[in-house]
């Protein structure tokens, strides 16, 4: 009987000693999920910081070539009118 006793305590022992193991591992893990969650916060803050910059700069684009496209038909406009004109030799 003294024999199983010494044989069951080794066994406890030995639990024992896995579950701290497992308790520092997962004490460590929430730590690096937490470190992750932050990472993941600050990253989506600058992708959405990206994403409203090109859609600014987007719309700017798109004035800009409305803008270039007028320029152009005028002047297109302004070309025909004088190539339609009679040149005096």
């Amino acid at each position: 009987m003294g024999r199983r006793l010494h044989v069951r305590n080794l066994e406890v022992k030995t639990l024992r000693s896995q579950v701290t193991i497992l308790q520092r591992l997962l004490k460590e893990s929430k730590k690096k999920v937490g470190q992750v969650k932050e990472e993941n916060k600050r990253l989506k803050a600058l992708v959405d910081s990206y994403a409203d910059d090109l859609v600014i700069r987007s719309t700017e684009q798109g004035k800009t070539t409305d803008k270039l496209q007028k320029q152009y038909e005028k002047l297109l406009a302004e070309v025909k009118e004088l190539t339609s004109r009679s040149i005096p030799k």
